[in-house]
């Protein structure tokens, strides 16, 4: 597949090899092909193929089509003006003195066509083709940028939606939903109280599972409301091996996030700490509000596993959601002596 400067190359001197075709042929239609007409039609064919590799190089340099439609059109208006007068001026001086020495034939007369209206009719005619070439040139960028535009956003949309579905399959995590309806089992007949408070907790954590993609982003204390409630129903089962301290920031409840940032964090705490330090531990949350920033680091018990961080899907969904923010934000696990601290920055 030819690269596109080789691709513009050959387009560019198929255009202007046409031209000089064309020019030619009214000269054959109206007469003859003299030596001053082939002269002409050459030459301003190989001039104006210059110019166009110099319009397109200095356009590309200036990245002028990432200009507005209105400077983009004044400057390649420029471009045309000049570029048309400067060929003419090339050809015209050389070619007025091979016509004194008779070194080429103008018919009827050699210097009839070098009068000051002759020569502004051929500026104006150079222009004309050079501003169509201008056009067709501007138009398939134009087209060019629009589709790799297009395919970005197609690009960036589906790693969002796969992204989501990530998300949903690592927030109905089967082990999570089976450990709660077991612990609802067994609470129906002892505490009807709790039990009914924990299919509520249970069904606000699924719901906010479920509508996460509907929003770009929600408020802290919005969501520290799904993180209580997943937690209230994290707590029937382990019970006093989860032991939660918190350090909220009252000014930040109003600083925003994506959907479930919080959230997956505070998961992947129990899930890699929690779960697997014999007689659990304590989740410690601190969220803060720092010049313009949100702060949040959740730190548990345990050692960070390479494999859990590289194969694990909801690390991986964050890490995208805060790629894609705008602004964007970061995210970094660190080991601190026997526990893991996830950290989290988001400006607002």
């Amino acid at each position: 597949m030819l690269r596109d400067s080789t691709r513009s190359a050959l387009i560019d001197t198929l255009f202007w090899l046409g031209y000089c075709a064309f020019n030619l042929s009214m000269s054959a239609a109206f007469g003859r092909i003299t030596s001053g007409a082939l002269v002409i039609a050459v030459a301003l064919a190989a001039e104006l193929w210059v110019v166009g590799r110099v319009m397109r190089r200095i356009a590309d340099d200036r990245h002028w089509f990432e200009l507005g439609p209105l400077r983009l059109g004044l400057r390649l208006f420029a471009c045309v003006v000049i570029g048309a007068g400067l060929a003419q001026i090339v050809l015209v001086i050389p070619l007025w003195f091979a016509a004194k020495m008779n070194w080429v034939y103008l018919q009827p007369d050699n210097t009839a066509g070098f009068t000051a209206p002759m020569l502004l009719m051929y500026w104006v005619q150079t222009g004309m083709v050079l501003a169509l070439w201008t056009a067709l040139w501007s138009w398939t960028v134009a087209m060019r940028r629009y589709r790799e535009g297009e395919i970005a956003r197609l690009n960036a949309e589906s790693l969002r939606h796969a992204s989501e579905l990530d998300a949903l399959r690592a927030r109905l995590n089967p082990h999570f939903v089976f450990n709660a309806l077991n612990n609802l089992r067994a609470l129906i007949n002892e505490d009807t109280e709790r039990a009914r408070e924990l299919v509520t907790r249970l069904s606000s954590t699924l719901r906010h599972a479920l509508d996460h993609s509907q929003r770009e982003h929600v408020s802290v204390a919005e969501e520290l409301a799904v993180v209580d409630d997943y937690l209230a129903v994290e707590s029937v089962h382990y019970e006093g091996r989860l032991r939660v301290t918190r350090e909220i920031d009252p000014a930040a409840l109003d600083l925003r996030l994506p959907p479930m940032a919080l959230q997956l964090l505070v998961e992947n705490a129990i899930k890699h700490g929690i779960a697997r330090t014999p007689g659990g531990g304590e989740l410690s949350l601190r969220v803060r509000g720092d010049g313009g920033r949100l702060r949040i680091e959740v730190a548990n018990p345990g050692k960070i596993e390479a494999e859990s961080v590289r194969r694990g899907v909801g690390l991986a969904y964050l890490r995208t959601r805060l790629a894609h923010a705008s602004p964007p934000g970061e995210f970094e696990l660190r080991q601190h002596g026997a526990r893991v601290s996830a950290q989290m920055e988001i400006s607002q």
